[in-house]
């Protein structure tokens, strides 16, 4: 079988894409991109890269690429998606999907236009624990879930200026906290990731309204003592409501007054159980507790090893084109995360609940 062609654009995630695309035994990784030239050349000797391009349109022309990987700050998501997709390619783009919402439909517009697959990388959906509860929710071990809370905080964690460790990558992160750019602060950095994971597991209920809040206490001088300007968040909250009467309750920081370095966890309330995954040791790893009834009795339950297998979201992709096959995350679902998100940021802006398709 002839293998697929991959190119990333991006070398920061993009690392990451080139590492699961290389999992998949028909996959070939033949060209990456990157405007910082140097860095371009660094990586394409040390992750033997056979072709380098200081454009992602230069790669596009010259390459007759079947997958690509969009790994760049978030307000490039929507032109280079676009170009890859009329280039022939089908894309893997990191999240949040785009800017906007406005942004997501036409990606999402594109790729149907083209015939190619669009996939955003909600690299949550990921792991072994929340296949695992996404499983128990299909079983109906949930019941009817009627009300979630998801959150991701951190202590102290600005992207670019957070502790050592926290993507404390000095000017090259600063992107991250220019509005322009990124569209938001930790809810469209952070967020993103915990709100899909709840919406996955719920089986995306349609939203009816949102009412939210934001808050940036901390943000701006952290940011000034290191001679940046900061026009984002630093915390964001959210009460929404779905149209089946559910309810989910969204929090991210970049920085607030917790004992928590870093606290993640994500809980739902059903009928027949409630199911909680969160974070181990103040890092990345996960564990997940069933509680629920049994003959009159209250249990509670953990998930053990073995773990169910679990493919990265790259290597699913890729298998998704080989197979012509949906991908587990569909761009609508993309589509929908953006439109909640621009609901949060205008709901904090105007100080009213807004009801979703005002």
């Amino acid at each position: 079988m002839k293998k697929l062609k991959a190119g990333v654009v991006g070398l920061g995630m993009g690392r990451n894409h080139i590492a699961g695309y290389r999992e998949h035994p028909e996959v070939e990784v033949v060209a990456i991109a990157d405007i910082d030239v140097p860095k371009l050349h660094y990586y394409q000797k040390e992750l033997a890269i056979p072709r380098a391009y200081a454009t992602a349109q230069e790669m596009f022309d010259a390459e007759k690429l079947d997958l690509v990987s969009i790994a760049v700050p978030n307000i490039d998501h929507m032109a280079l998606t676009v170009a890859a997709l009329r280039s022939g390619a089908n894309v893997l783009c990191e999240k949040p999907m785009a800017l906007n919402a406005e942004q997501a439909e036409i990606m999402l517009r594109t790729a149907k236009e083209c015939n190619r697959k669009l996939g955003i990388n909600f690299s949550y959906r990921f792991h072994p624990q929340s296949r695992a509860m996404k499983n128990l929710a299909e079983s109906g071990a949930l019941g009817d879930v009627y009300f979630a809370r998801t959150i991701w905080h951190r202590r102290r964690g600005v992207p670019g200026l957070g502790r050592s460790g926290f993507n404390s990558g000095g000017a090259s992160g600063n992107w991250f906290f220019d509005k322009q750019r990124s569209g938001g602060g930790p809810l469209i950095d952070l967020g993103v990731h915990r709100l899909d994971l709840a919406l996955w597991i719920m089986n995306y209920p349609e939203p009816e309204w949102v009412m939210a809040n934001t808050y940036a206490p901390f943000g701006p001088g952290i940011a000034a003592a290191k001679g940046f300007a900061y026009s984002v968040e630093d915390l964001a909250c959210a009460m929404i409501r779905f149209k089946n009467g559910a309810m989910l309750e969204l929090e991210a920081s970049w920085a607030a007054n917790i004992r928590e370095n870093e606290l993640m966890s994500t809980q739902l309330l059903g009928t027949r159980g409630g199911i909680r995954q969160f974070n181990l040791h103040e890092g990345y790893e996960f564990d997940v507790e069933y509680c629920h009834e049994c003959h009159g009795a209250q249990f509670d339950m953990k998930l053990h090893p073995p773990m169910p297998e679990c493919r990265s979201g790259y290597y699913l992709f890729a298998d998704a084109v080989l197979k012509n096959e949906p991908f587990l995350v569909a761009p609508e679902q993309g589509v929908t995360v953006m439109r909640l998100l621009d609901a949060i940021y205008r709901s904090a802006a105007e100080k009213r609940p807004v009801q979703l398709g005002d």
